[in-house]
């Protein structure tokens, strides 16, 4: 069950996202009500790039990803959450024309920010901070925005020449970076996850399940680990 909650973008990206983590039926009524106010949100003012706004609520207290990694700034939040907003759209699925005219003005307005960045049509694995791209890598991996294998391709390079050397990358958000790794059905994306094995096995040892961003990240990081 899907509870959303009008009063915050980010708290209803997150219950979708965590049905659709778990594998849980939703209910096409359930579907079509959530992408609706989803879509709703679209231009509205704080979005990032025309996609969907954050809330006065999620402006305010900042905002935490799937993982927990906490987000501040305005443009952060506007951004994430819109990259969020987009893939959560994708994965509902709802057949409504108001529903895909939002979602394709959206994808309209980040990438045109996109290719603003972008030199001579070379996609780059980077966009803005490591927060932001990963958001950013999420968005592409369920099919939004375009050119799609070449732009994980150049993640997962950038990725790469980001290794600290012990299981960790700099810039980039340690459990936020794997959700999106564990999405991914790439060579190099199999590589970075056994890079980061050590780290994962020794979180499973020590975890507890109290709250829901240990027991979220004790799923990925053995669901990651199996992959390995």
């Amino acid at each position: 069950m899907v509870t959303m909650n009008t009063e915050s973008l980010a708290e209803t990206l997150d219950a979708v996202n965590e049905a659709f983590f778990y594998e849980r039926i939703l209910a096409e009524s359930k579907r079509k009500e959530v992408a609706k106010w989803i879509a709703e949100m679209r231009g509205k003012p704080g979005s990032y790039a025309g996609m969907f706004a954050p809330t006065t609520i999620d402006r305010s207290n900042g905002v935490k990803v799937f993982t927990g990694e906490m987000i501040r700034s305005g443009a952060g939040i506007g951004h994430v959450l819109g990259e969020e907003a987009c893939r959560a759209l994708i994965l509902l699925g709802v057949a409504d024309t108001t529903i895909k005219r939002a979602l394709d003005r959206a994808t309209d307005g980040m990438l045109r920010r996109l290719r603003q960045t972008e030199n001579a049509g070379k996609v780059h694995g980077i966009y803005c901070c490591g927060l932001c791209s990963v958001a950013y890598w999420r968005h592409v991996i369920v099919g939004g925005l375009d050119r799609n294998e070449e732009r994980l391709a150049a993640a997962m390079k950038a990725l790469k020449a980001h290794r600290t050397g012990d299981g960790h990358w700099r810039r980039f958000p340690f459990y936020y970076t794997l959700l999106a790794l564990s999405q991914m059905d790439l060579k190099p994306a199999v590589d970075e996850m056994r890079y980061a094995a050590p780290v994962l096995e020794r979180y499973v040892r020590r975890t507890t399940r109290d709250s829901k961003f240990p027991e979220r990240r004790r799923v990925i990081s053995e669901r990651v680990l199996v992959r390995c």
